[in-house]
C-alpha cells in the first residue's frame, strides 16, 4: 500500500525533508534571496518585536532609503510570506506594515548568525562586525 504522501507529492509537515549536499545548497541559497536585498534586513530589524509600523514611520526611520526602494522591498518581503500589509478604508488612507507570525521567528535566527559572526577569528570577525554597531544608531547597509 502506498503513503499519502507518495500520492499527493508533497511531505506532510512534520516531516523533515532528507536533504543531499546538492538540494541543501539549493534550499540555502533559496532561503538566502528572501533575505537578499540592500535594505530588507534593516526593514526585518525595525519590525522585530511585534511592532506595527505605517509606511511613513519607516521611510522616516530608514534614512537613505527612497519611497520606490522601500515599496519594493515591502512587496517582496510580502510575497515571500514574511511582512503583512494592512490598508486601512480611511482618507487619506493609511497603510501598516508588520511581521507575520512566521516572520518574527527569523529574528533568533539572524541573533545566531551575528553570534556566529562574533565567535570568527580576530581577522575575519574585523570584517563581518561593525566595532561602532554598538553605539551607531540602525545605518544602511
Amino acid at each position: 500500500m502506498t503513503r499519502t504522501d507518495e500520492k499527493v507529492r508533497y511531505t506532510p509537515k512534520g516531516k523533515r525533508v532528507d536533504y543531499t549536499p546538492h538540494t541543501a545548497a539549493q534550499s540555502a541559497q533559496n532561503v538566502i534571496r528572501v533575505l537578499e536585498g540592500r535594505w530588507k534586513l534593516v526593514i526585518l530589524f525595525q519590525l522585530f518585536g511585534a511592532n506595527i509600523r505605517r509606511f511613513s514611520e519607516l521611510e522616516r526611520a530608514i534614512p537613505g532609503i527612497s519611497q520606490k526602494m522601500l515599496i519594493q522591498q515591502l512587496r517582496q518581503l510580502e510575497g515571500d510570506g514574511v511582512v503583512t500589509r494592512i490598508v486601512h478604508a480611511e482618507v487619506p488612507p493609511r497603510v501598516e506594515y508588520h511581521l507575520t507570525e512566521w516572520g518574527q521567528t527569523l529574528c533568533p535566527v539572524l541573533d545566531k548568525l551575528l553570534t556566529w559572526a562574533e565567535s570568527a577569528p580576530d581577522e575575519v570577525r574585523e570584517r563581518l562586525i561593525d566595532p561602532n554597531a554598538m553605539t551607531a544608531d540602525l545605518l544602511p547597509l
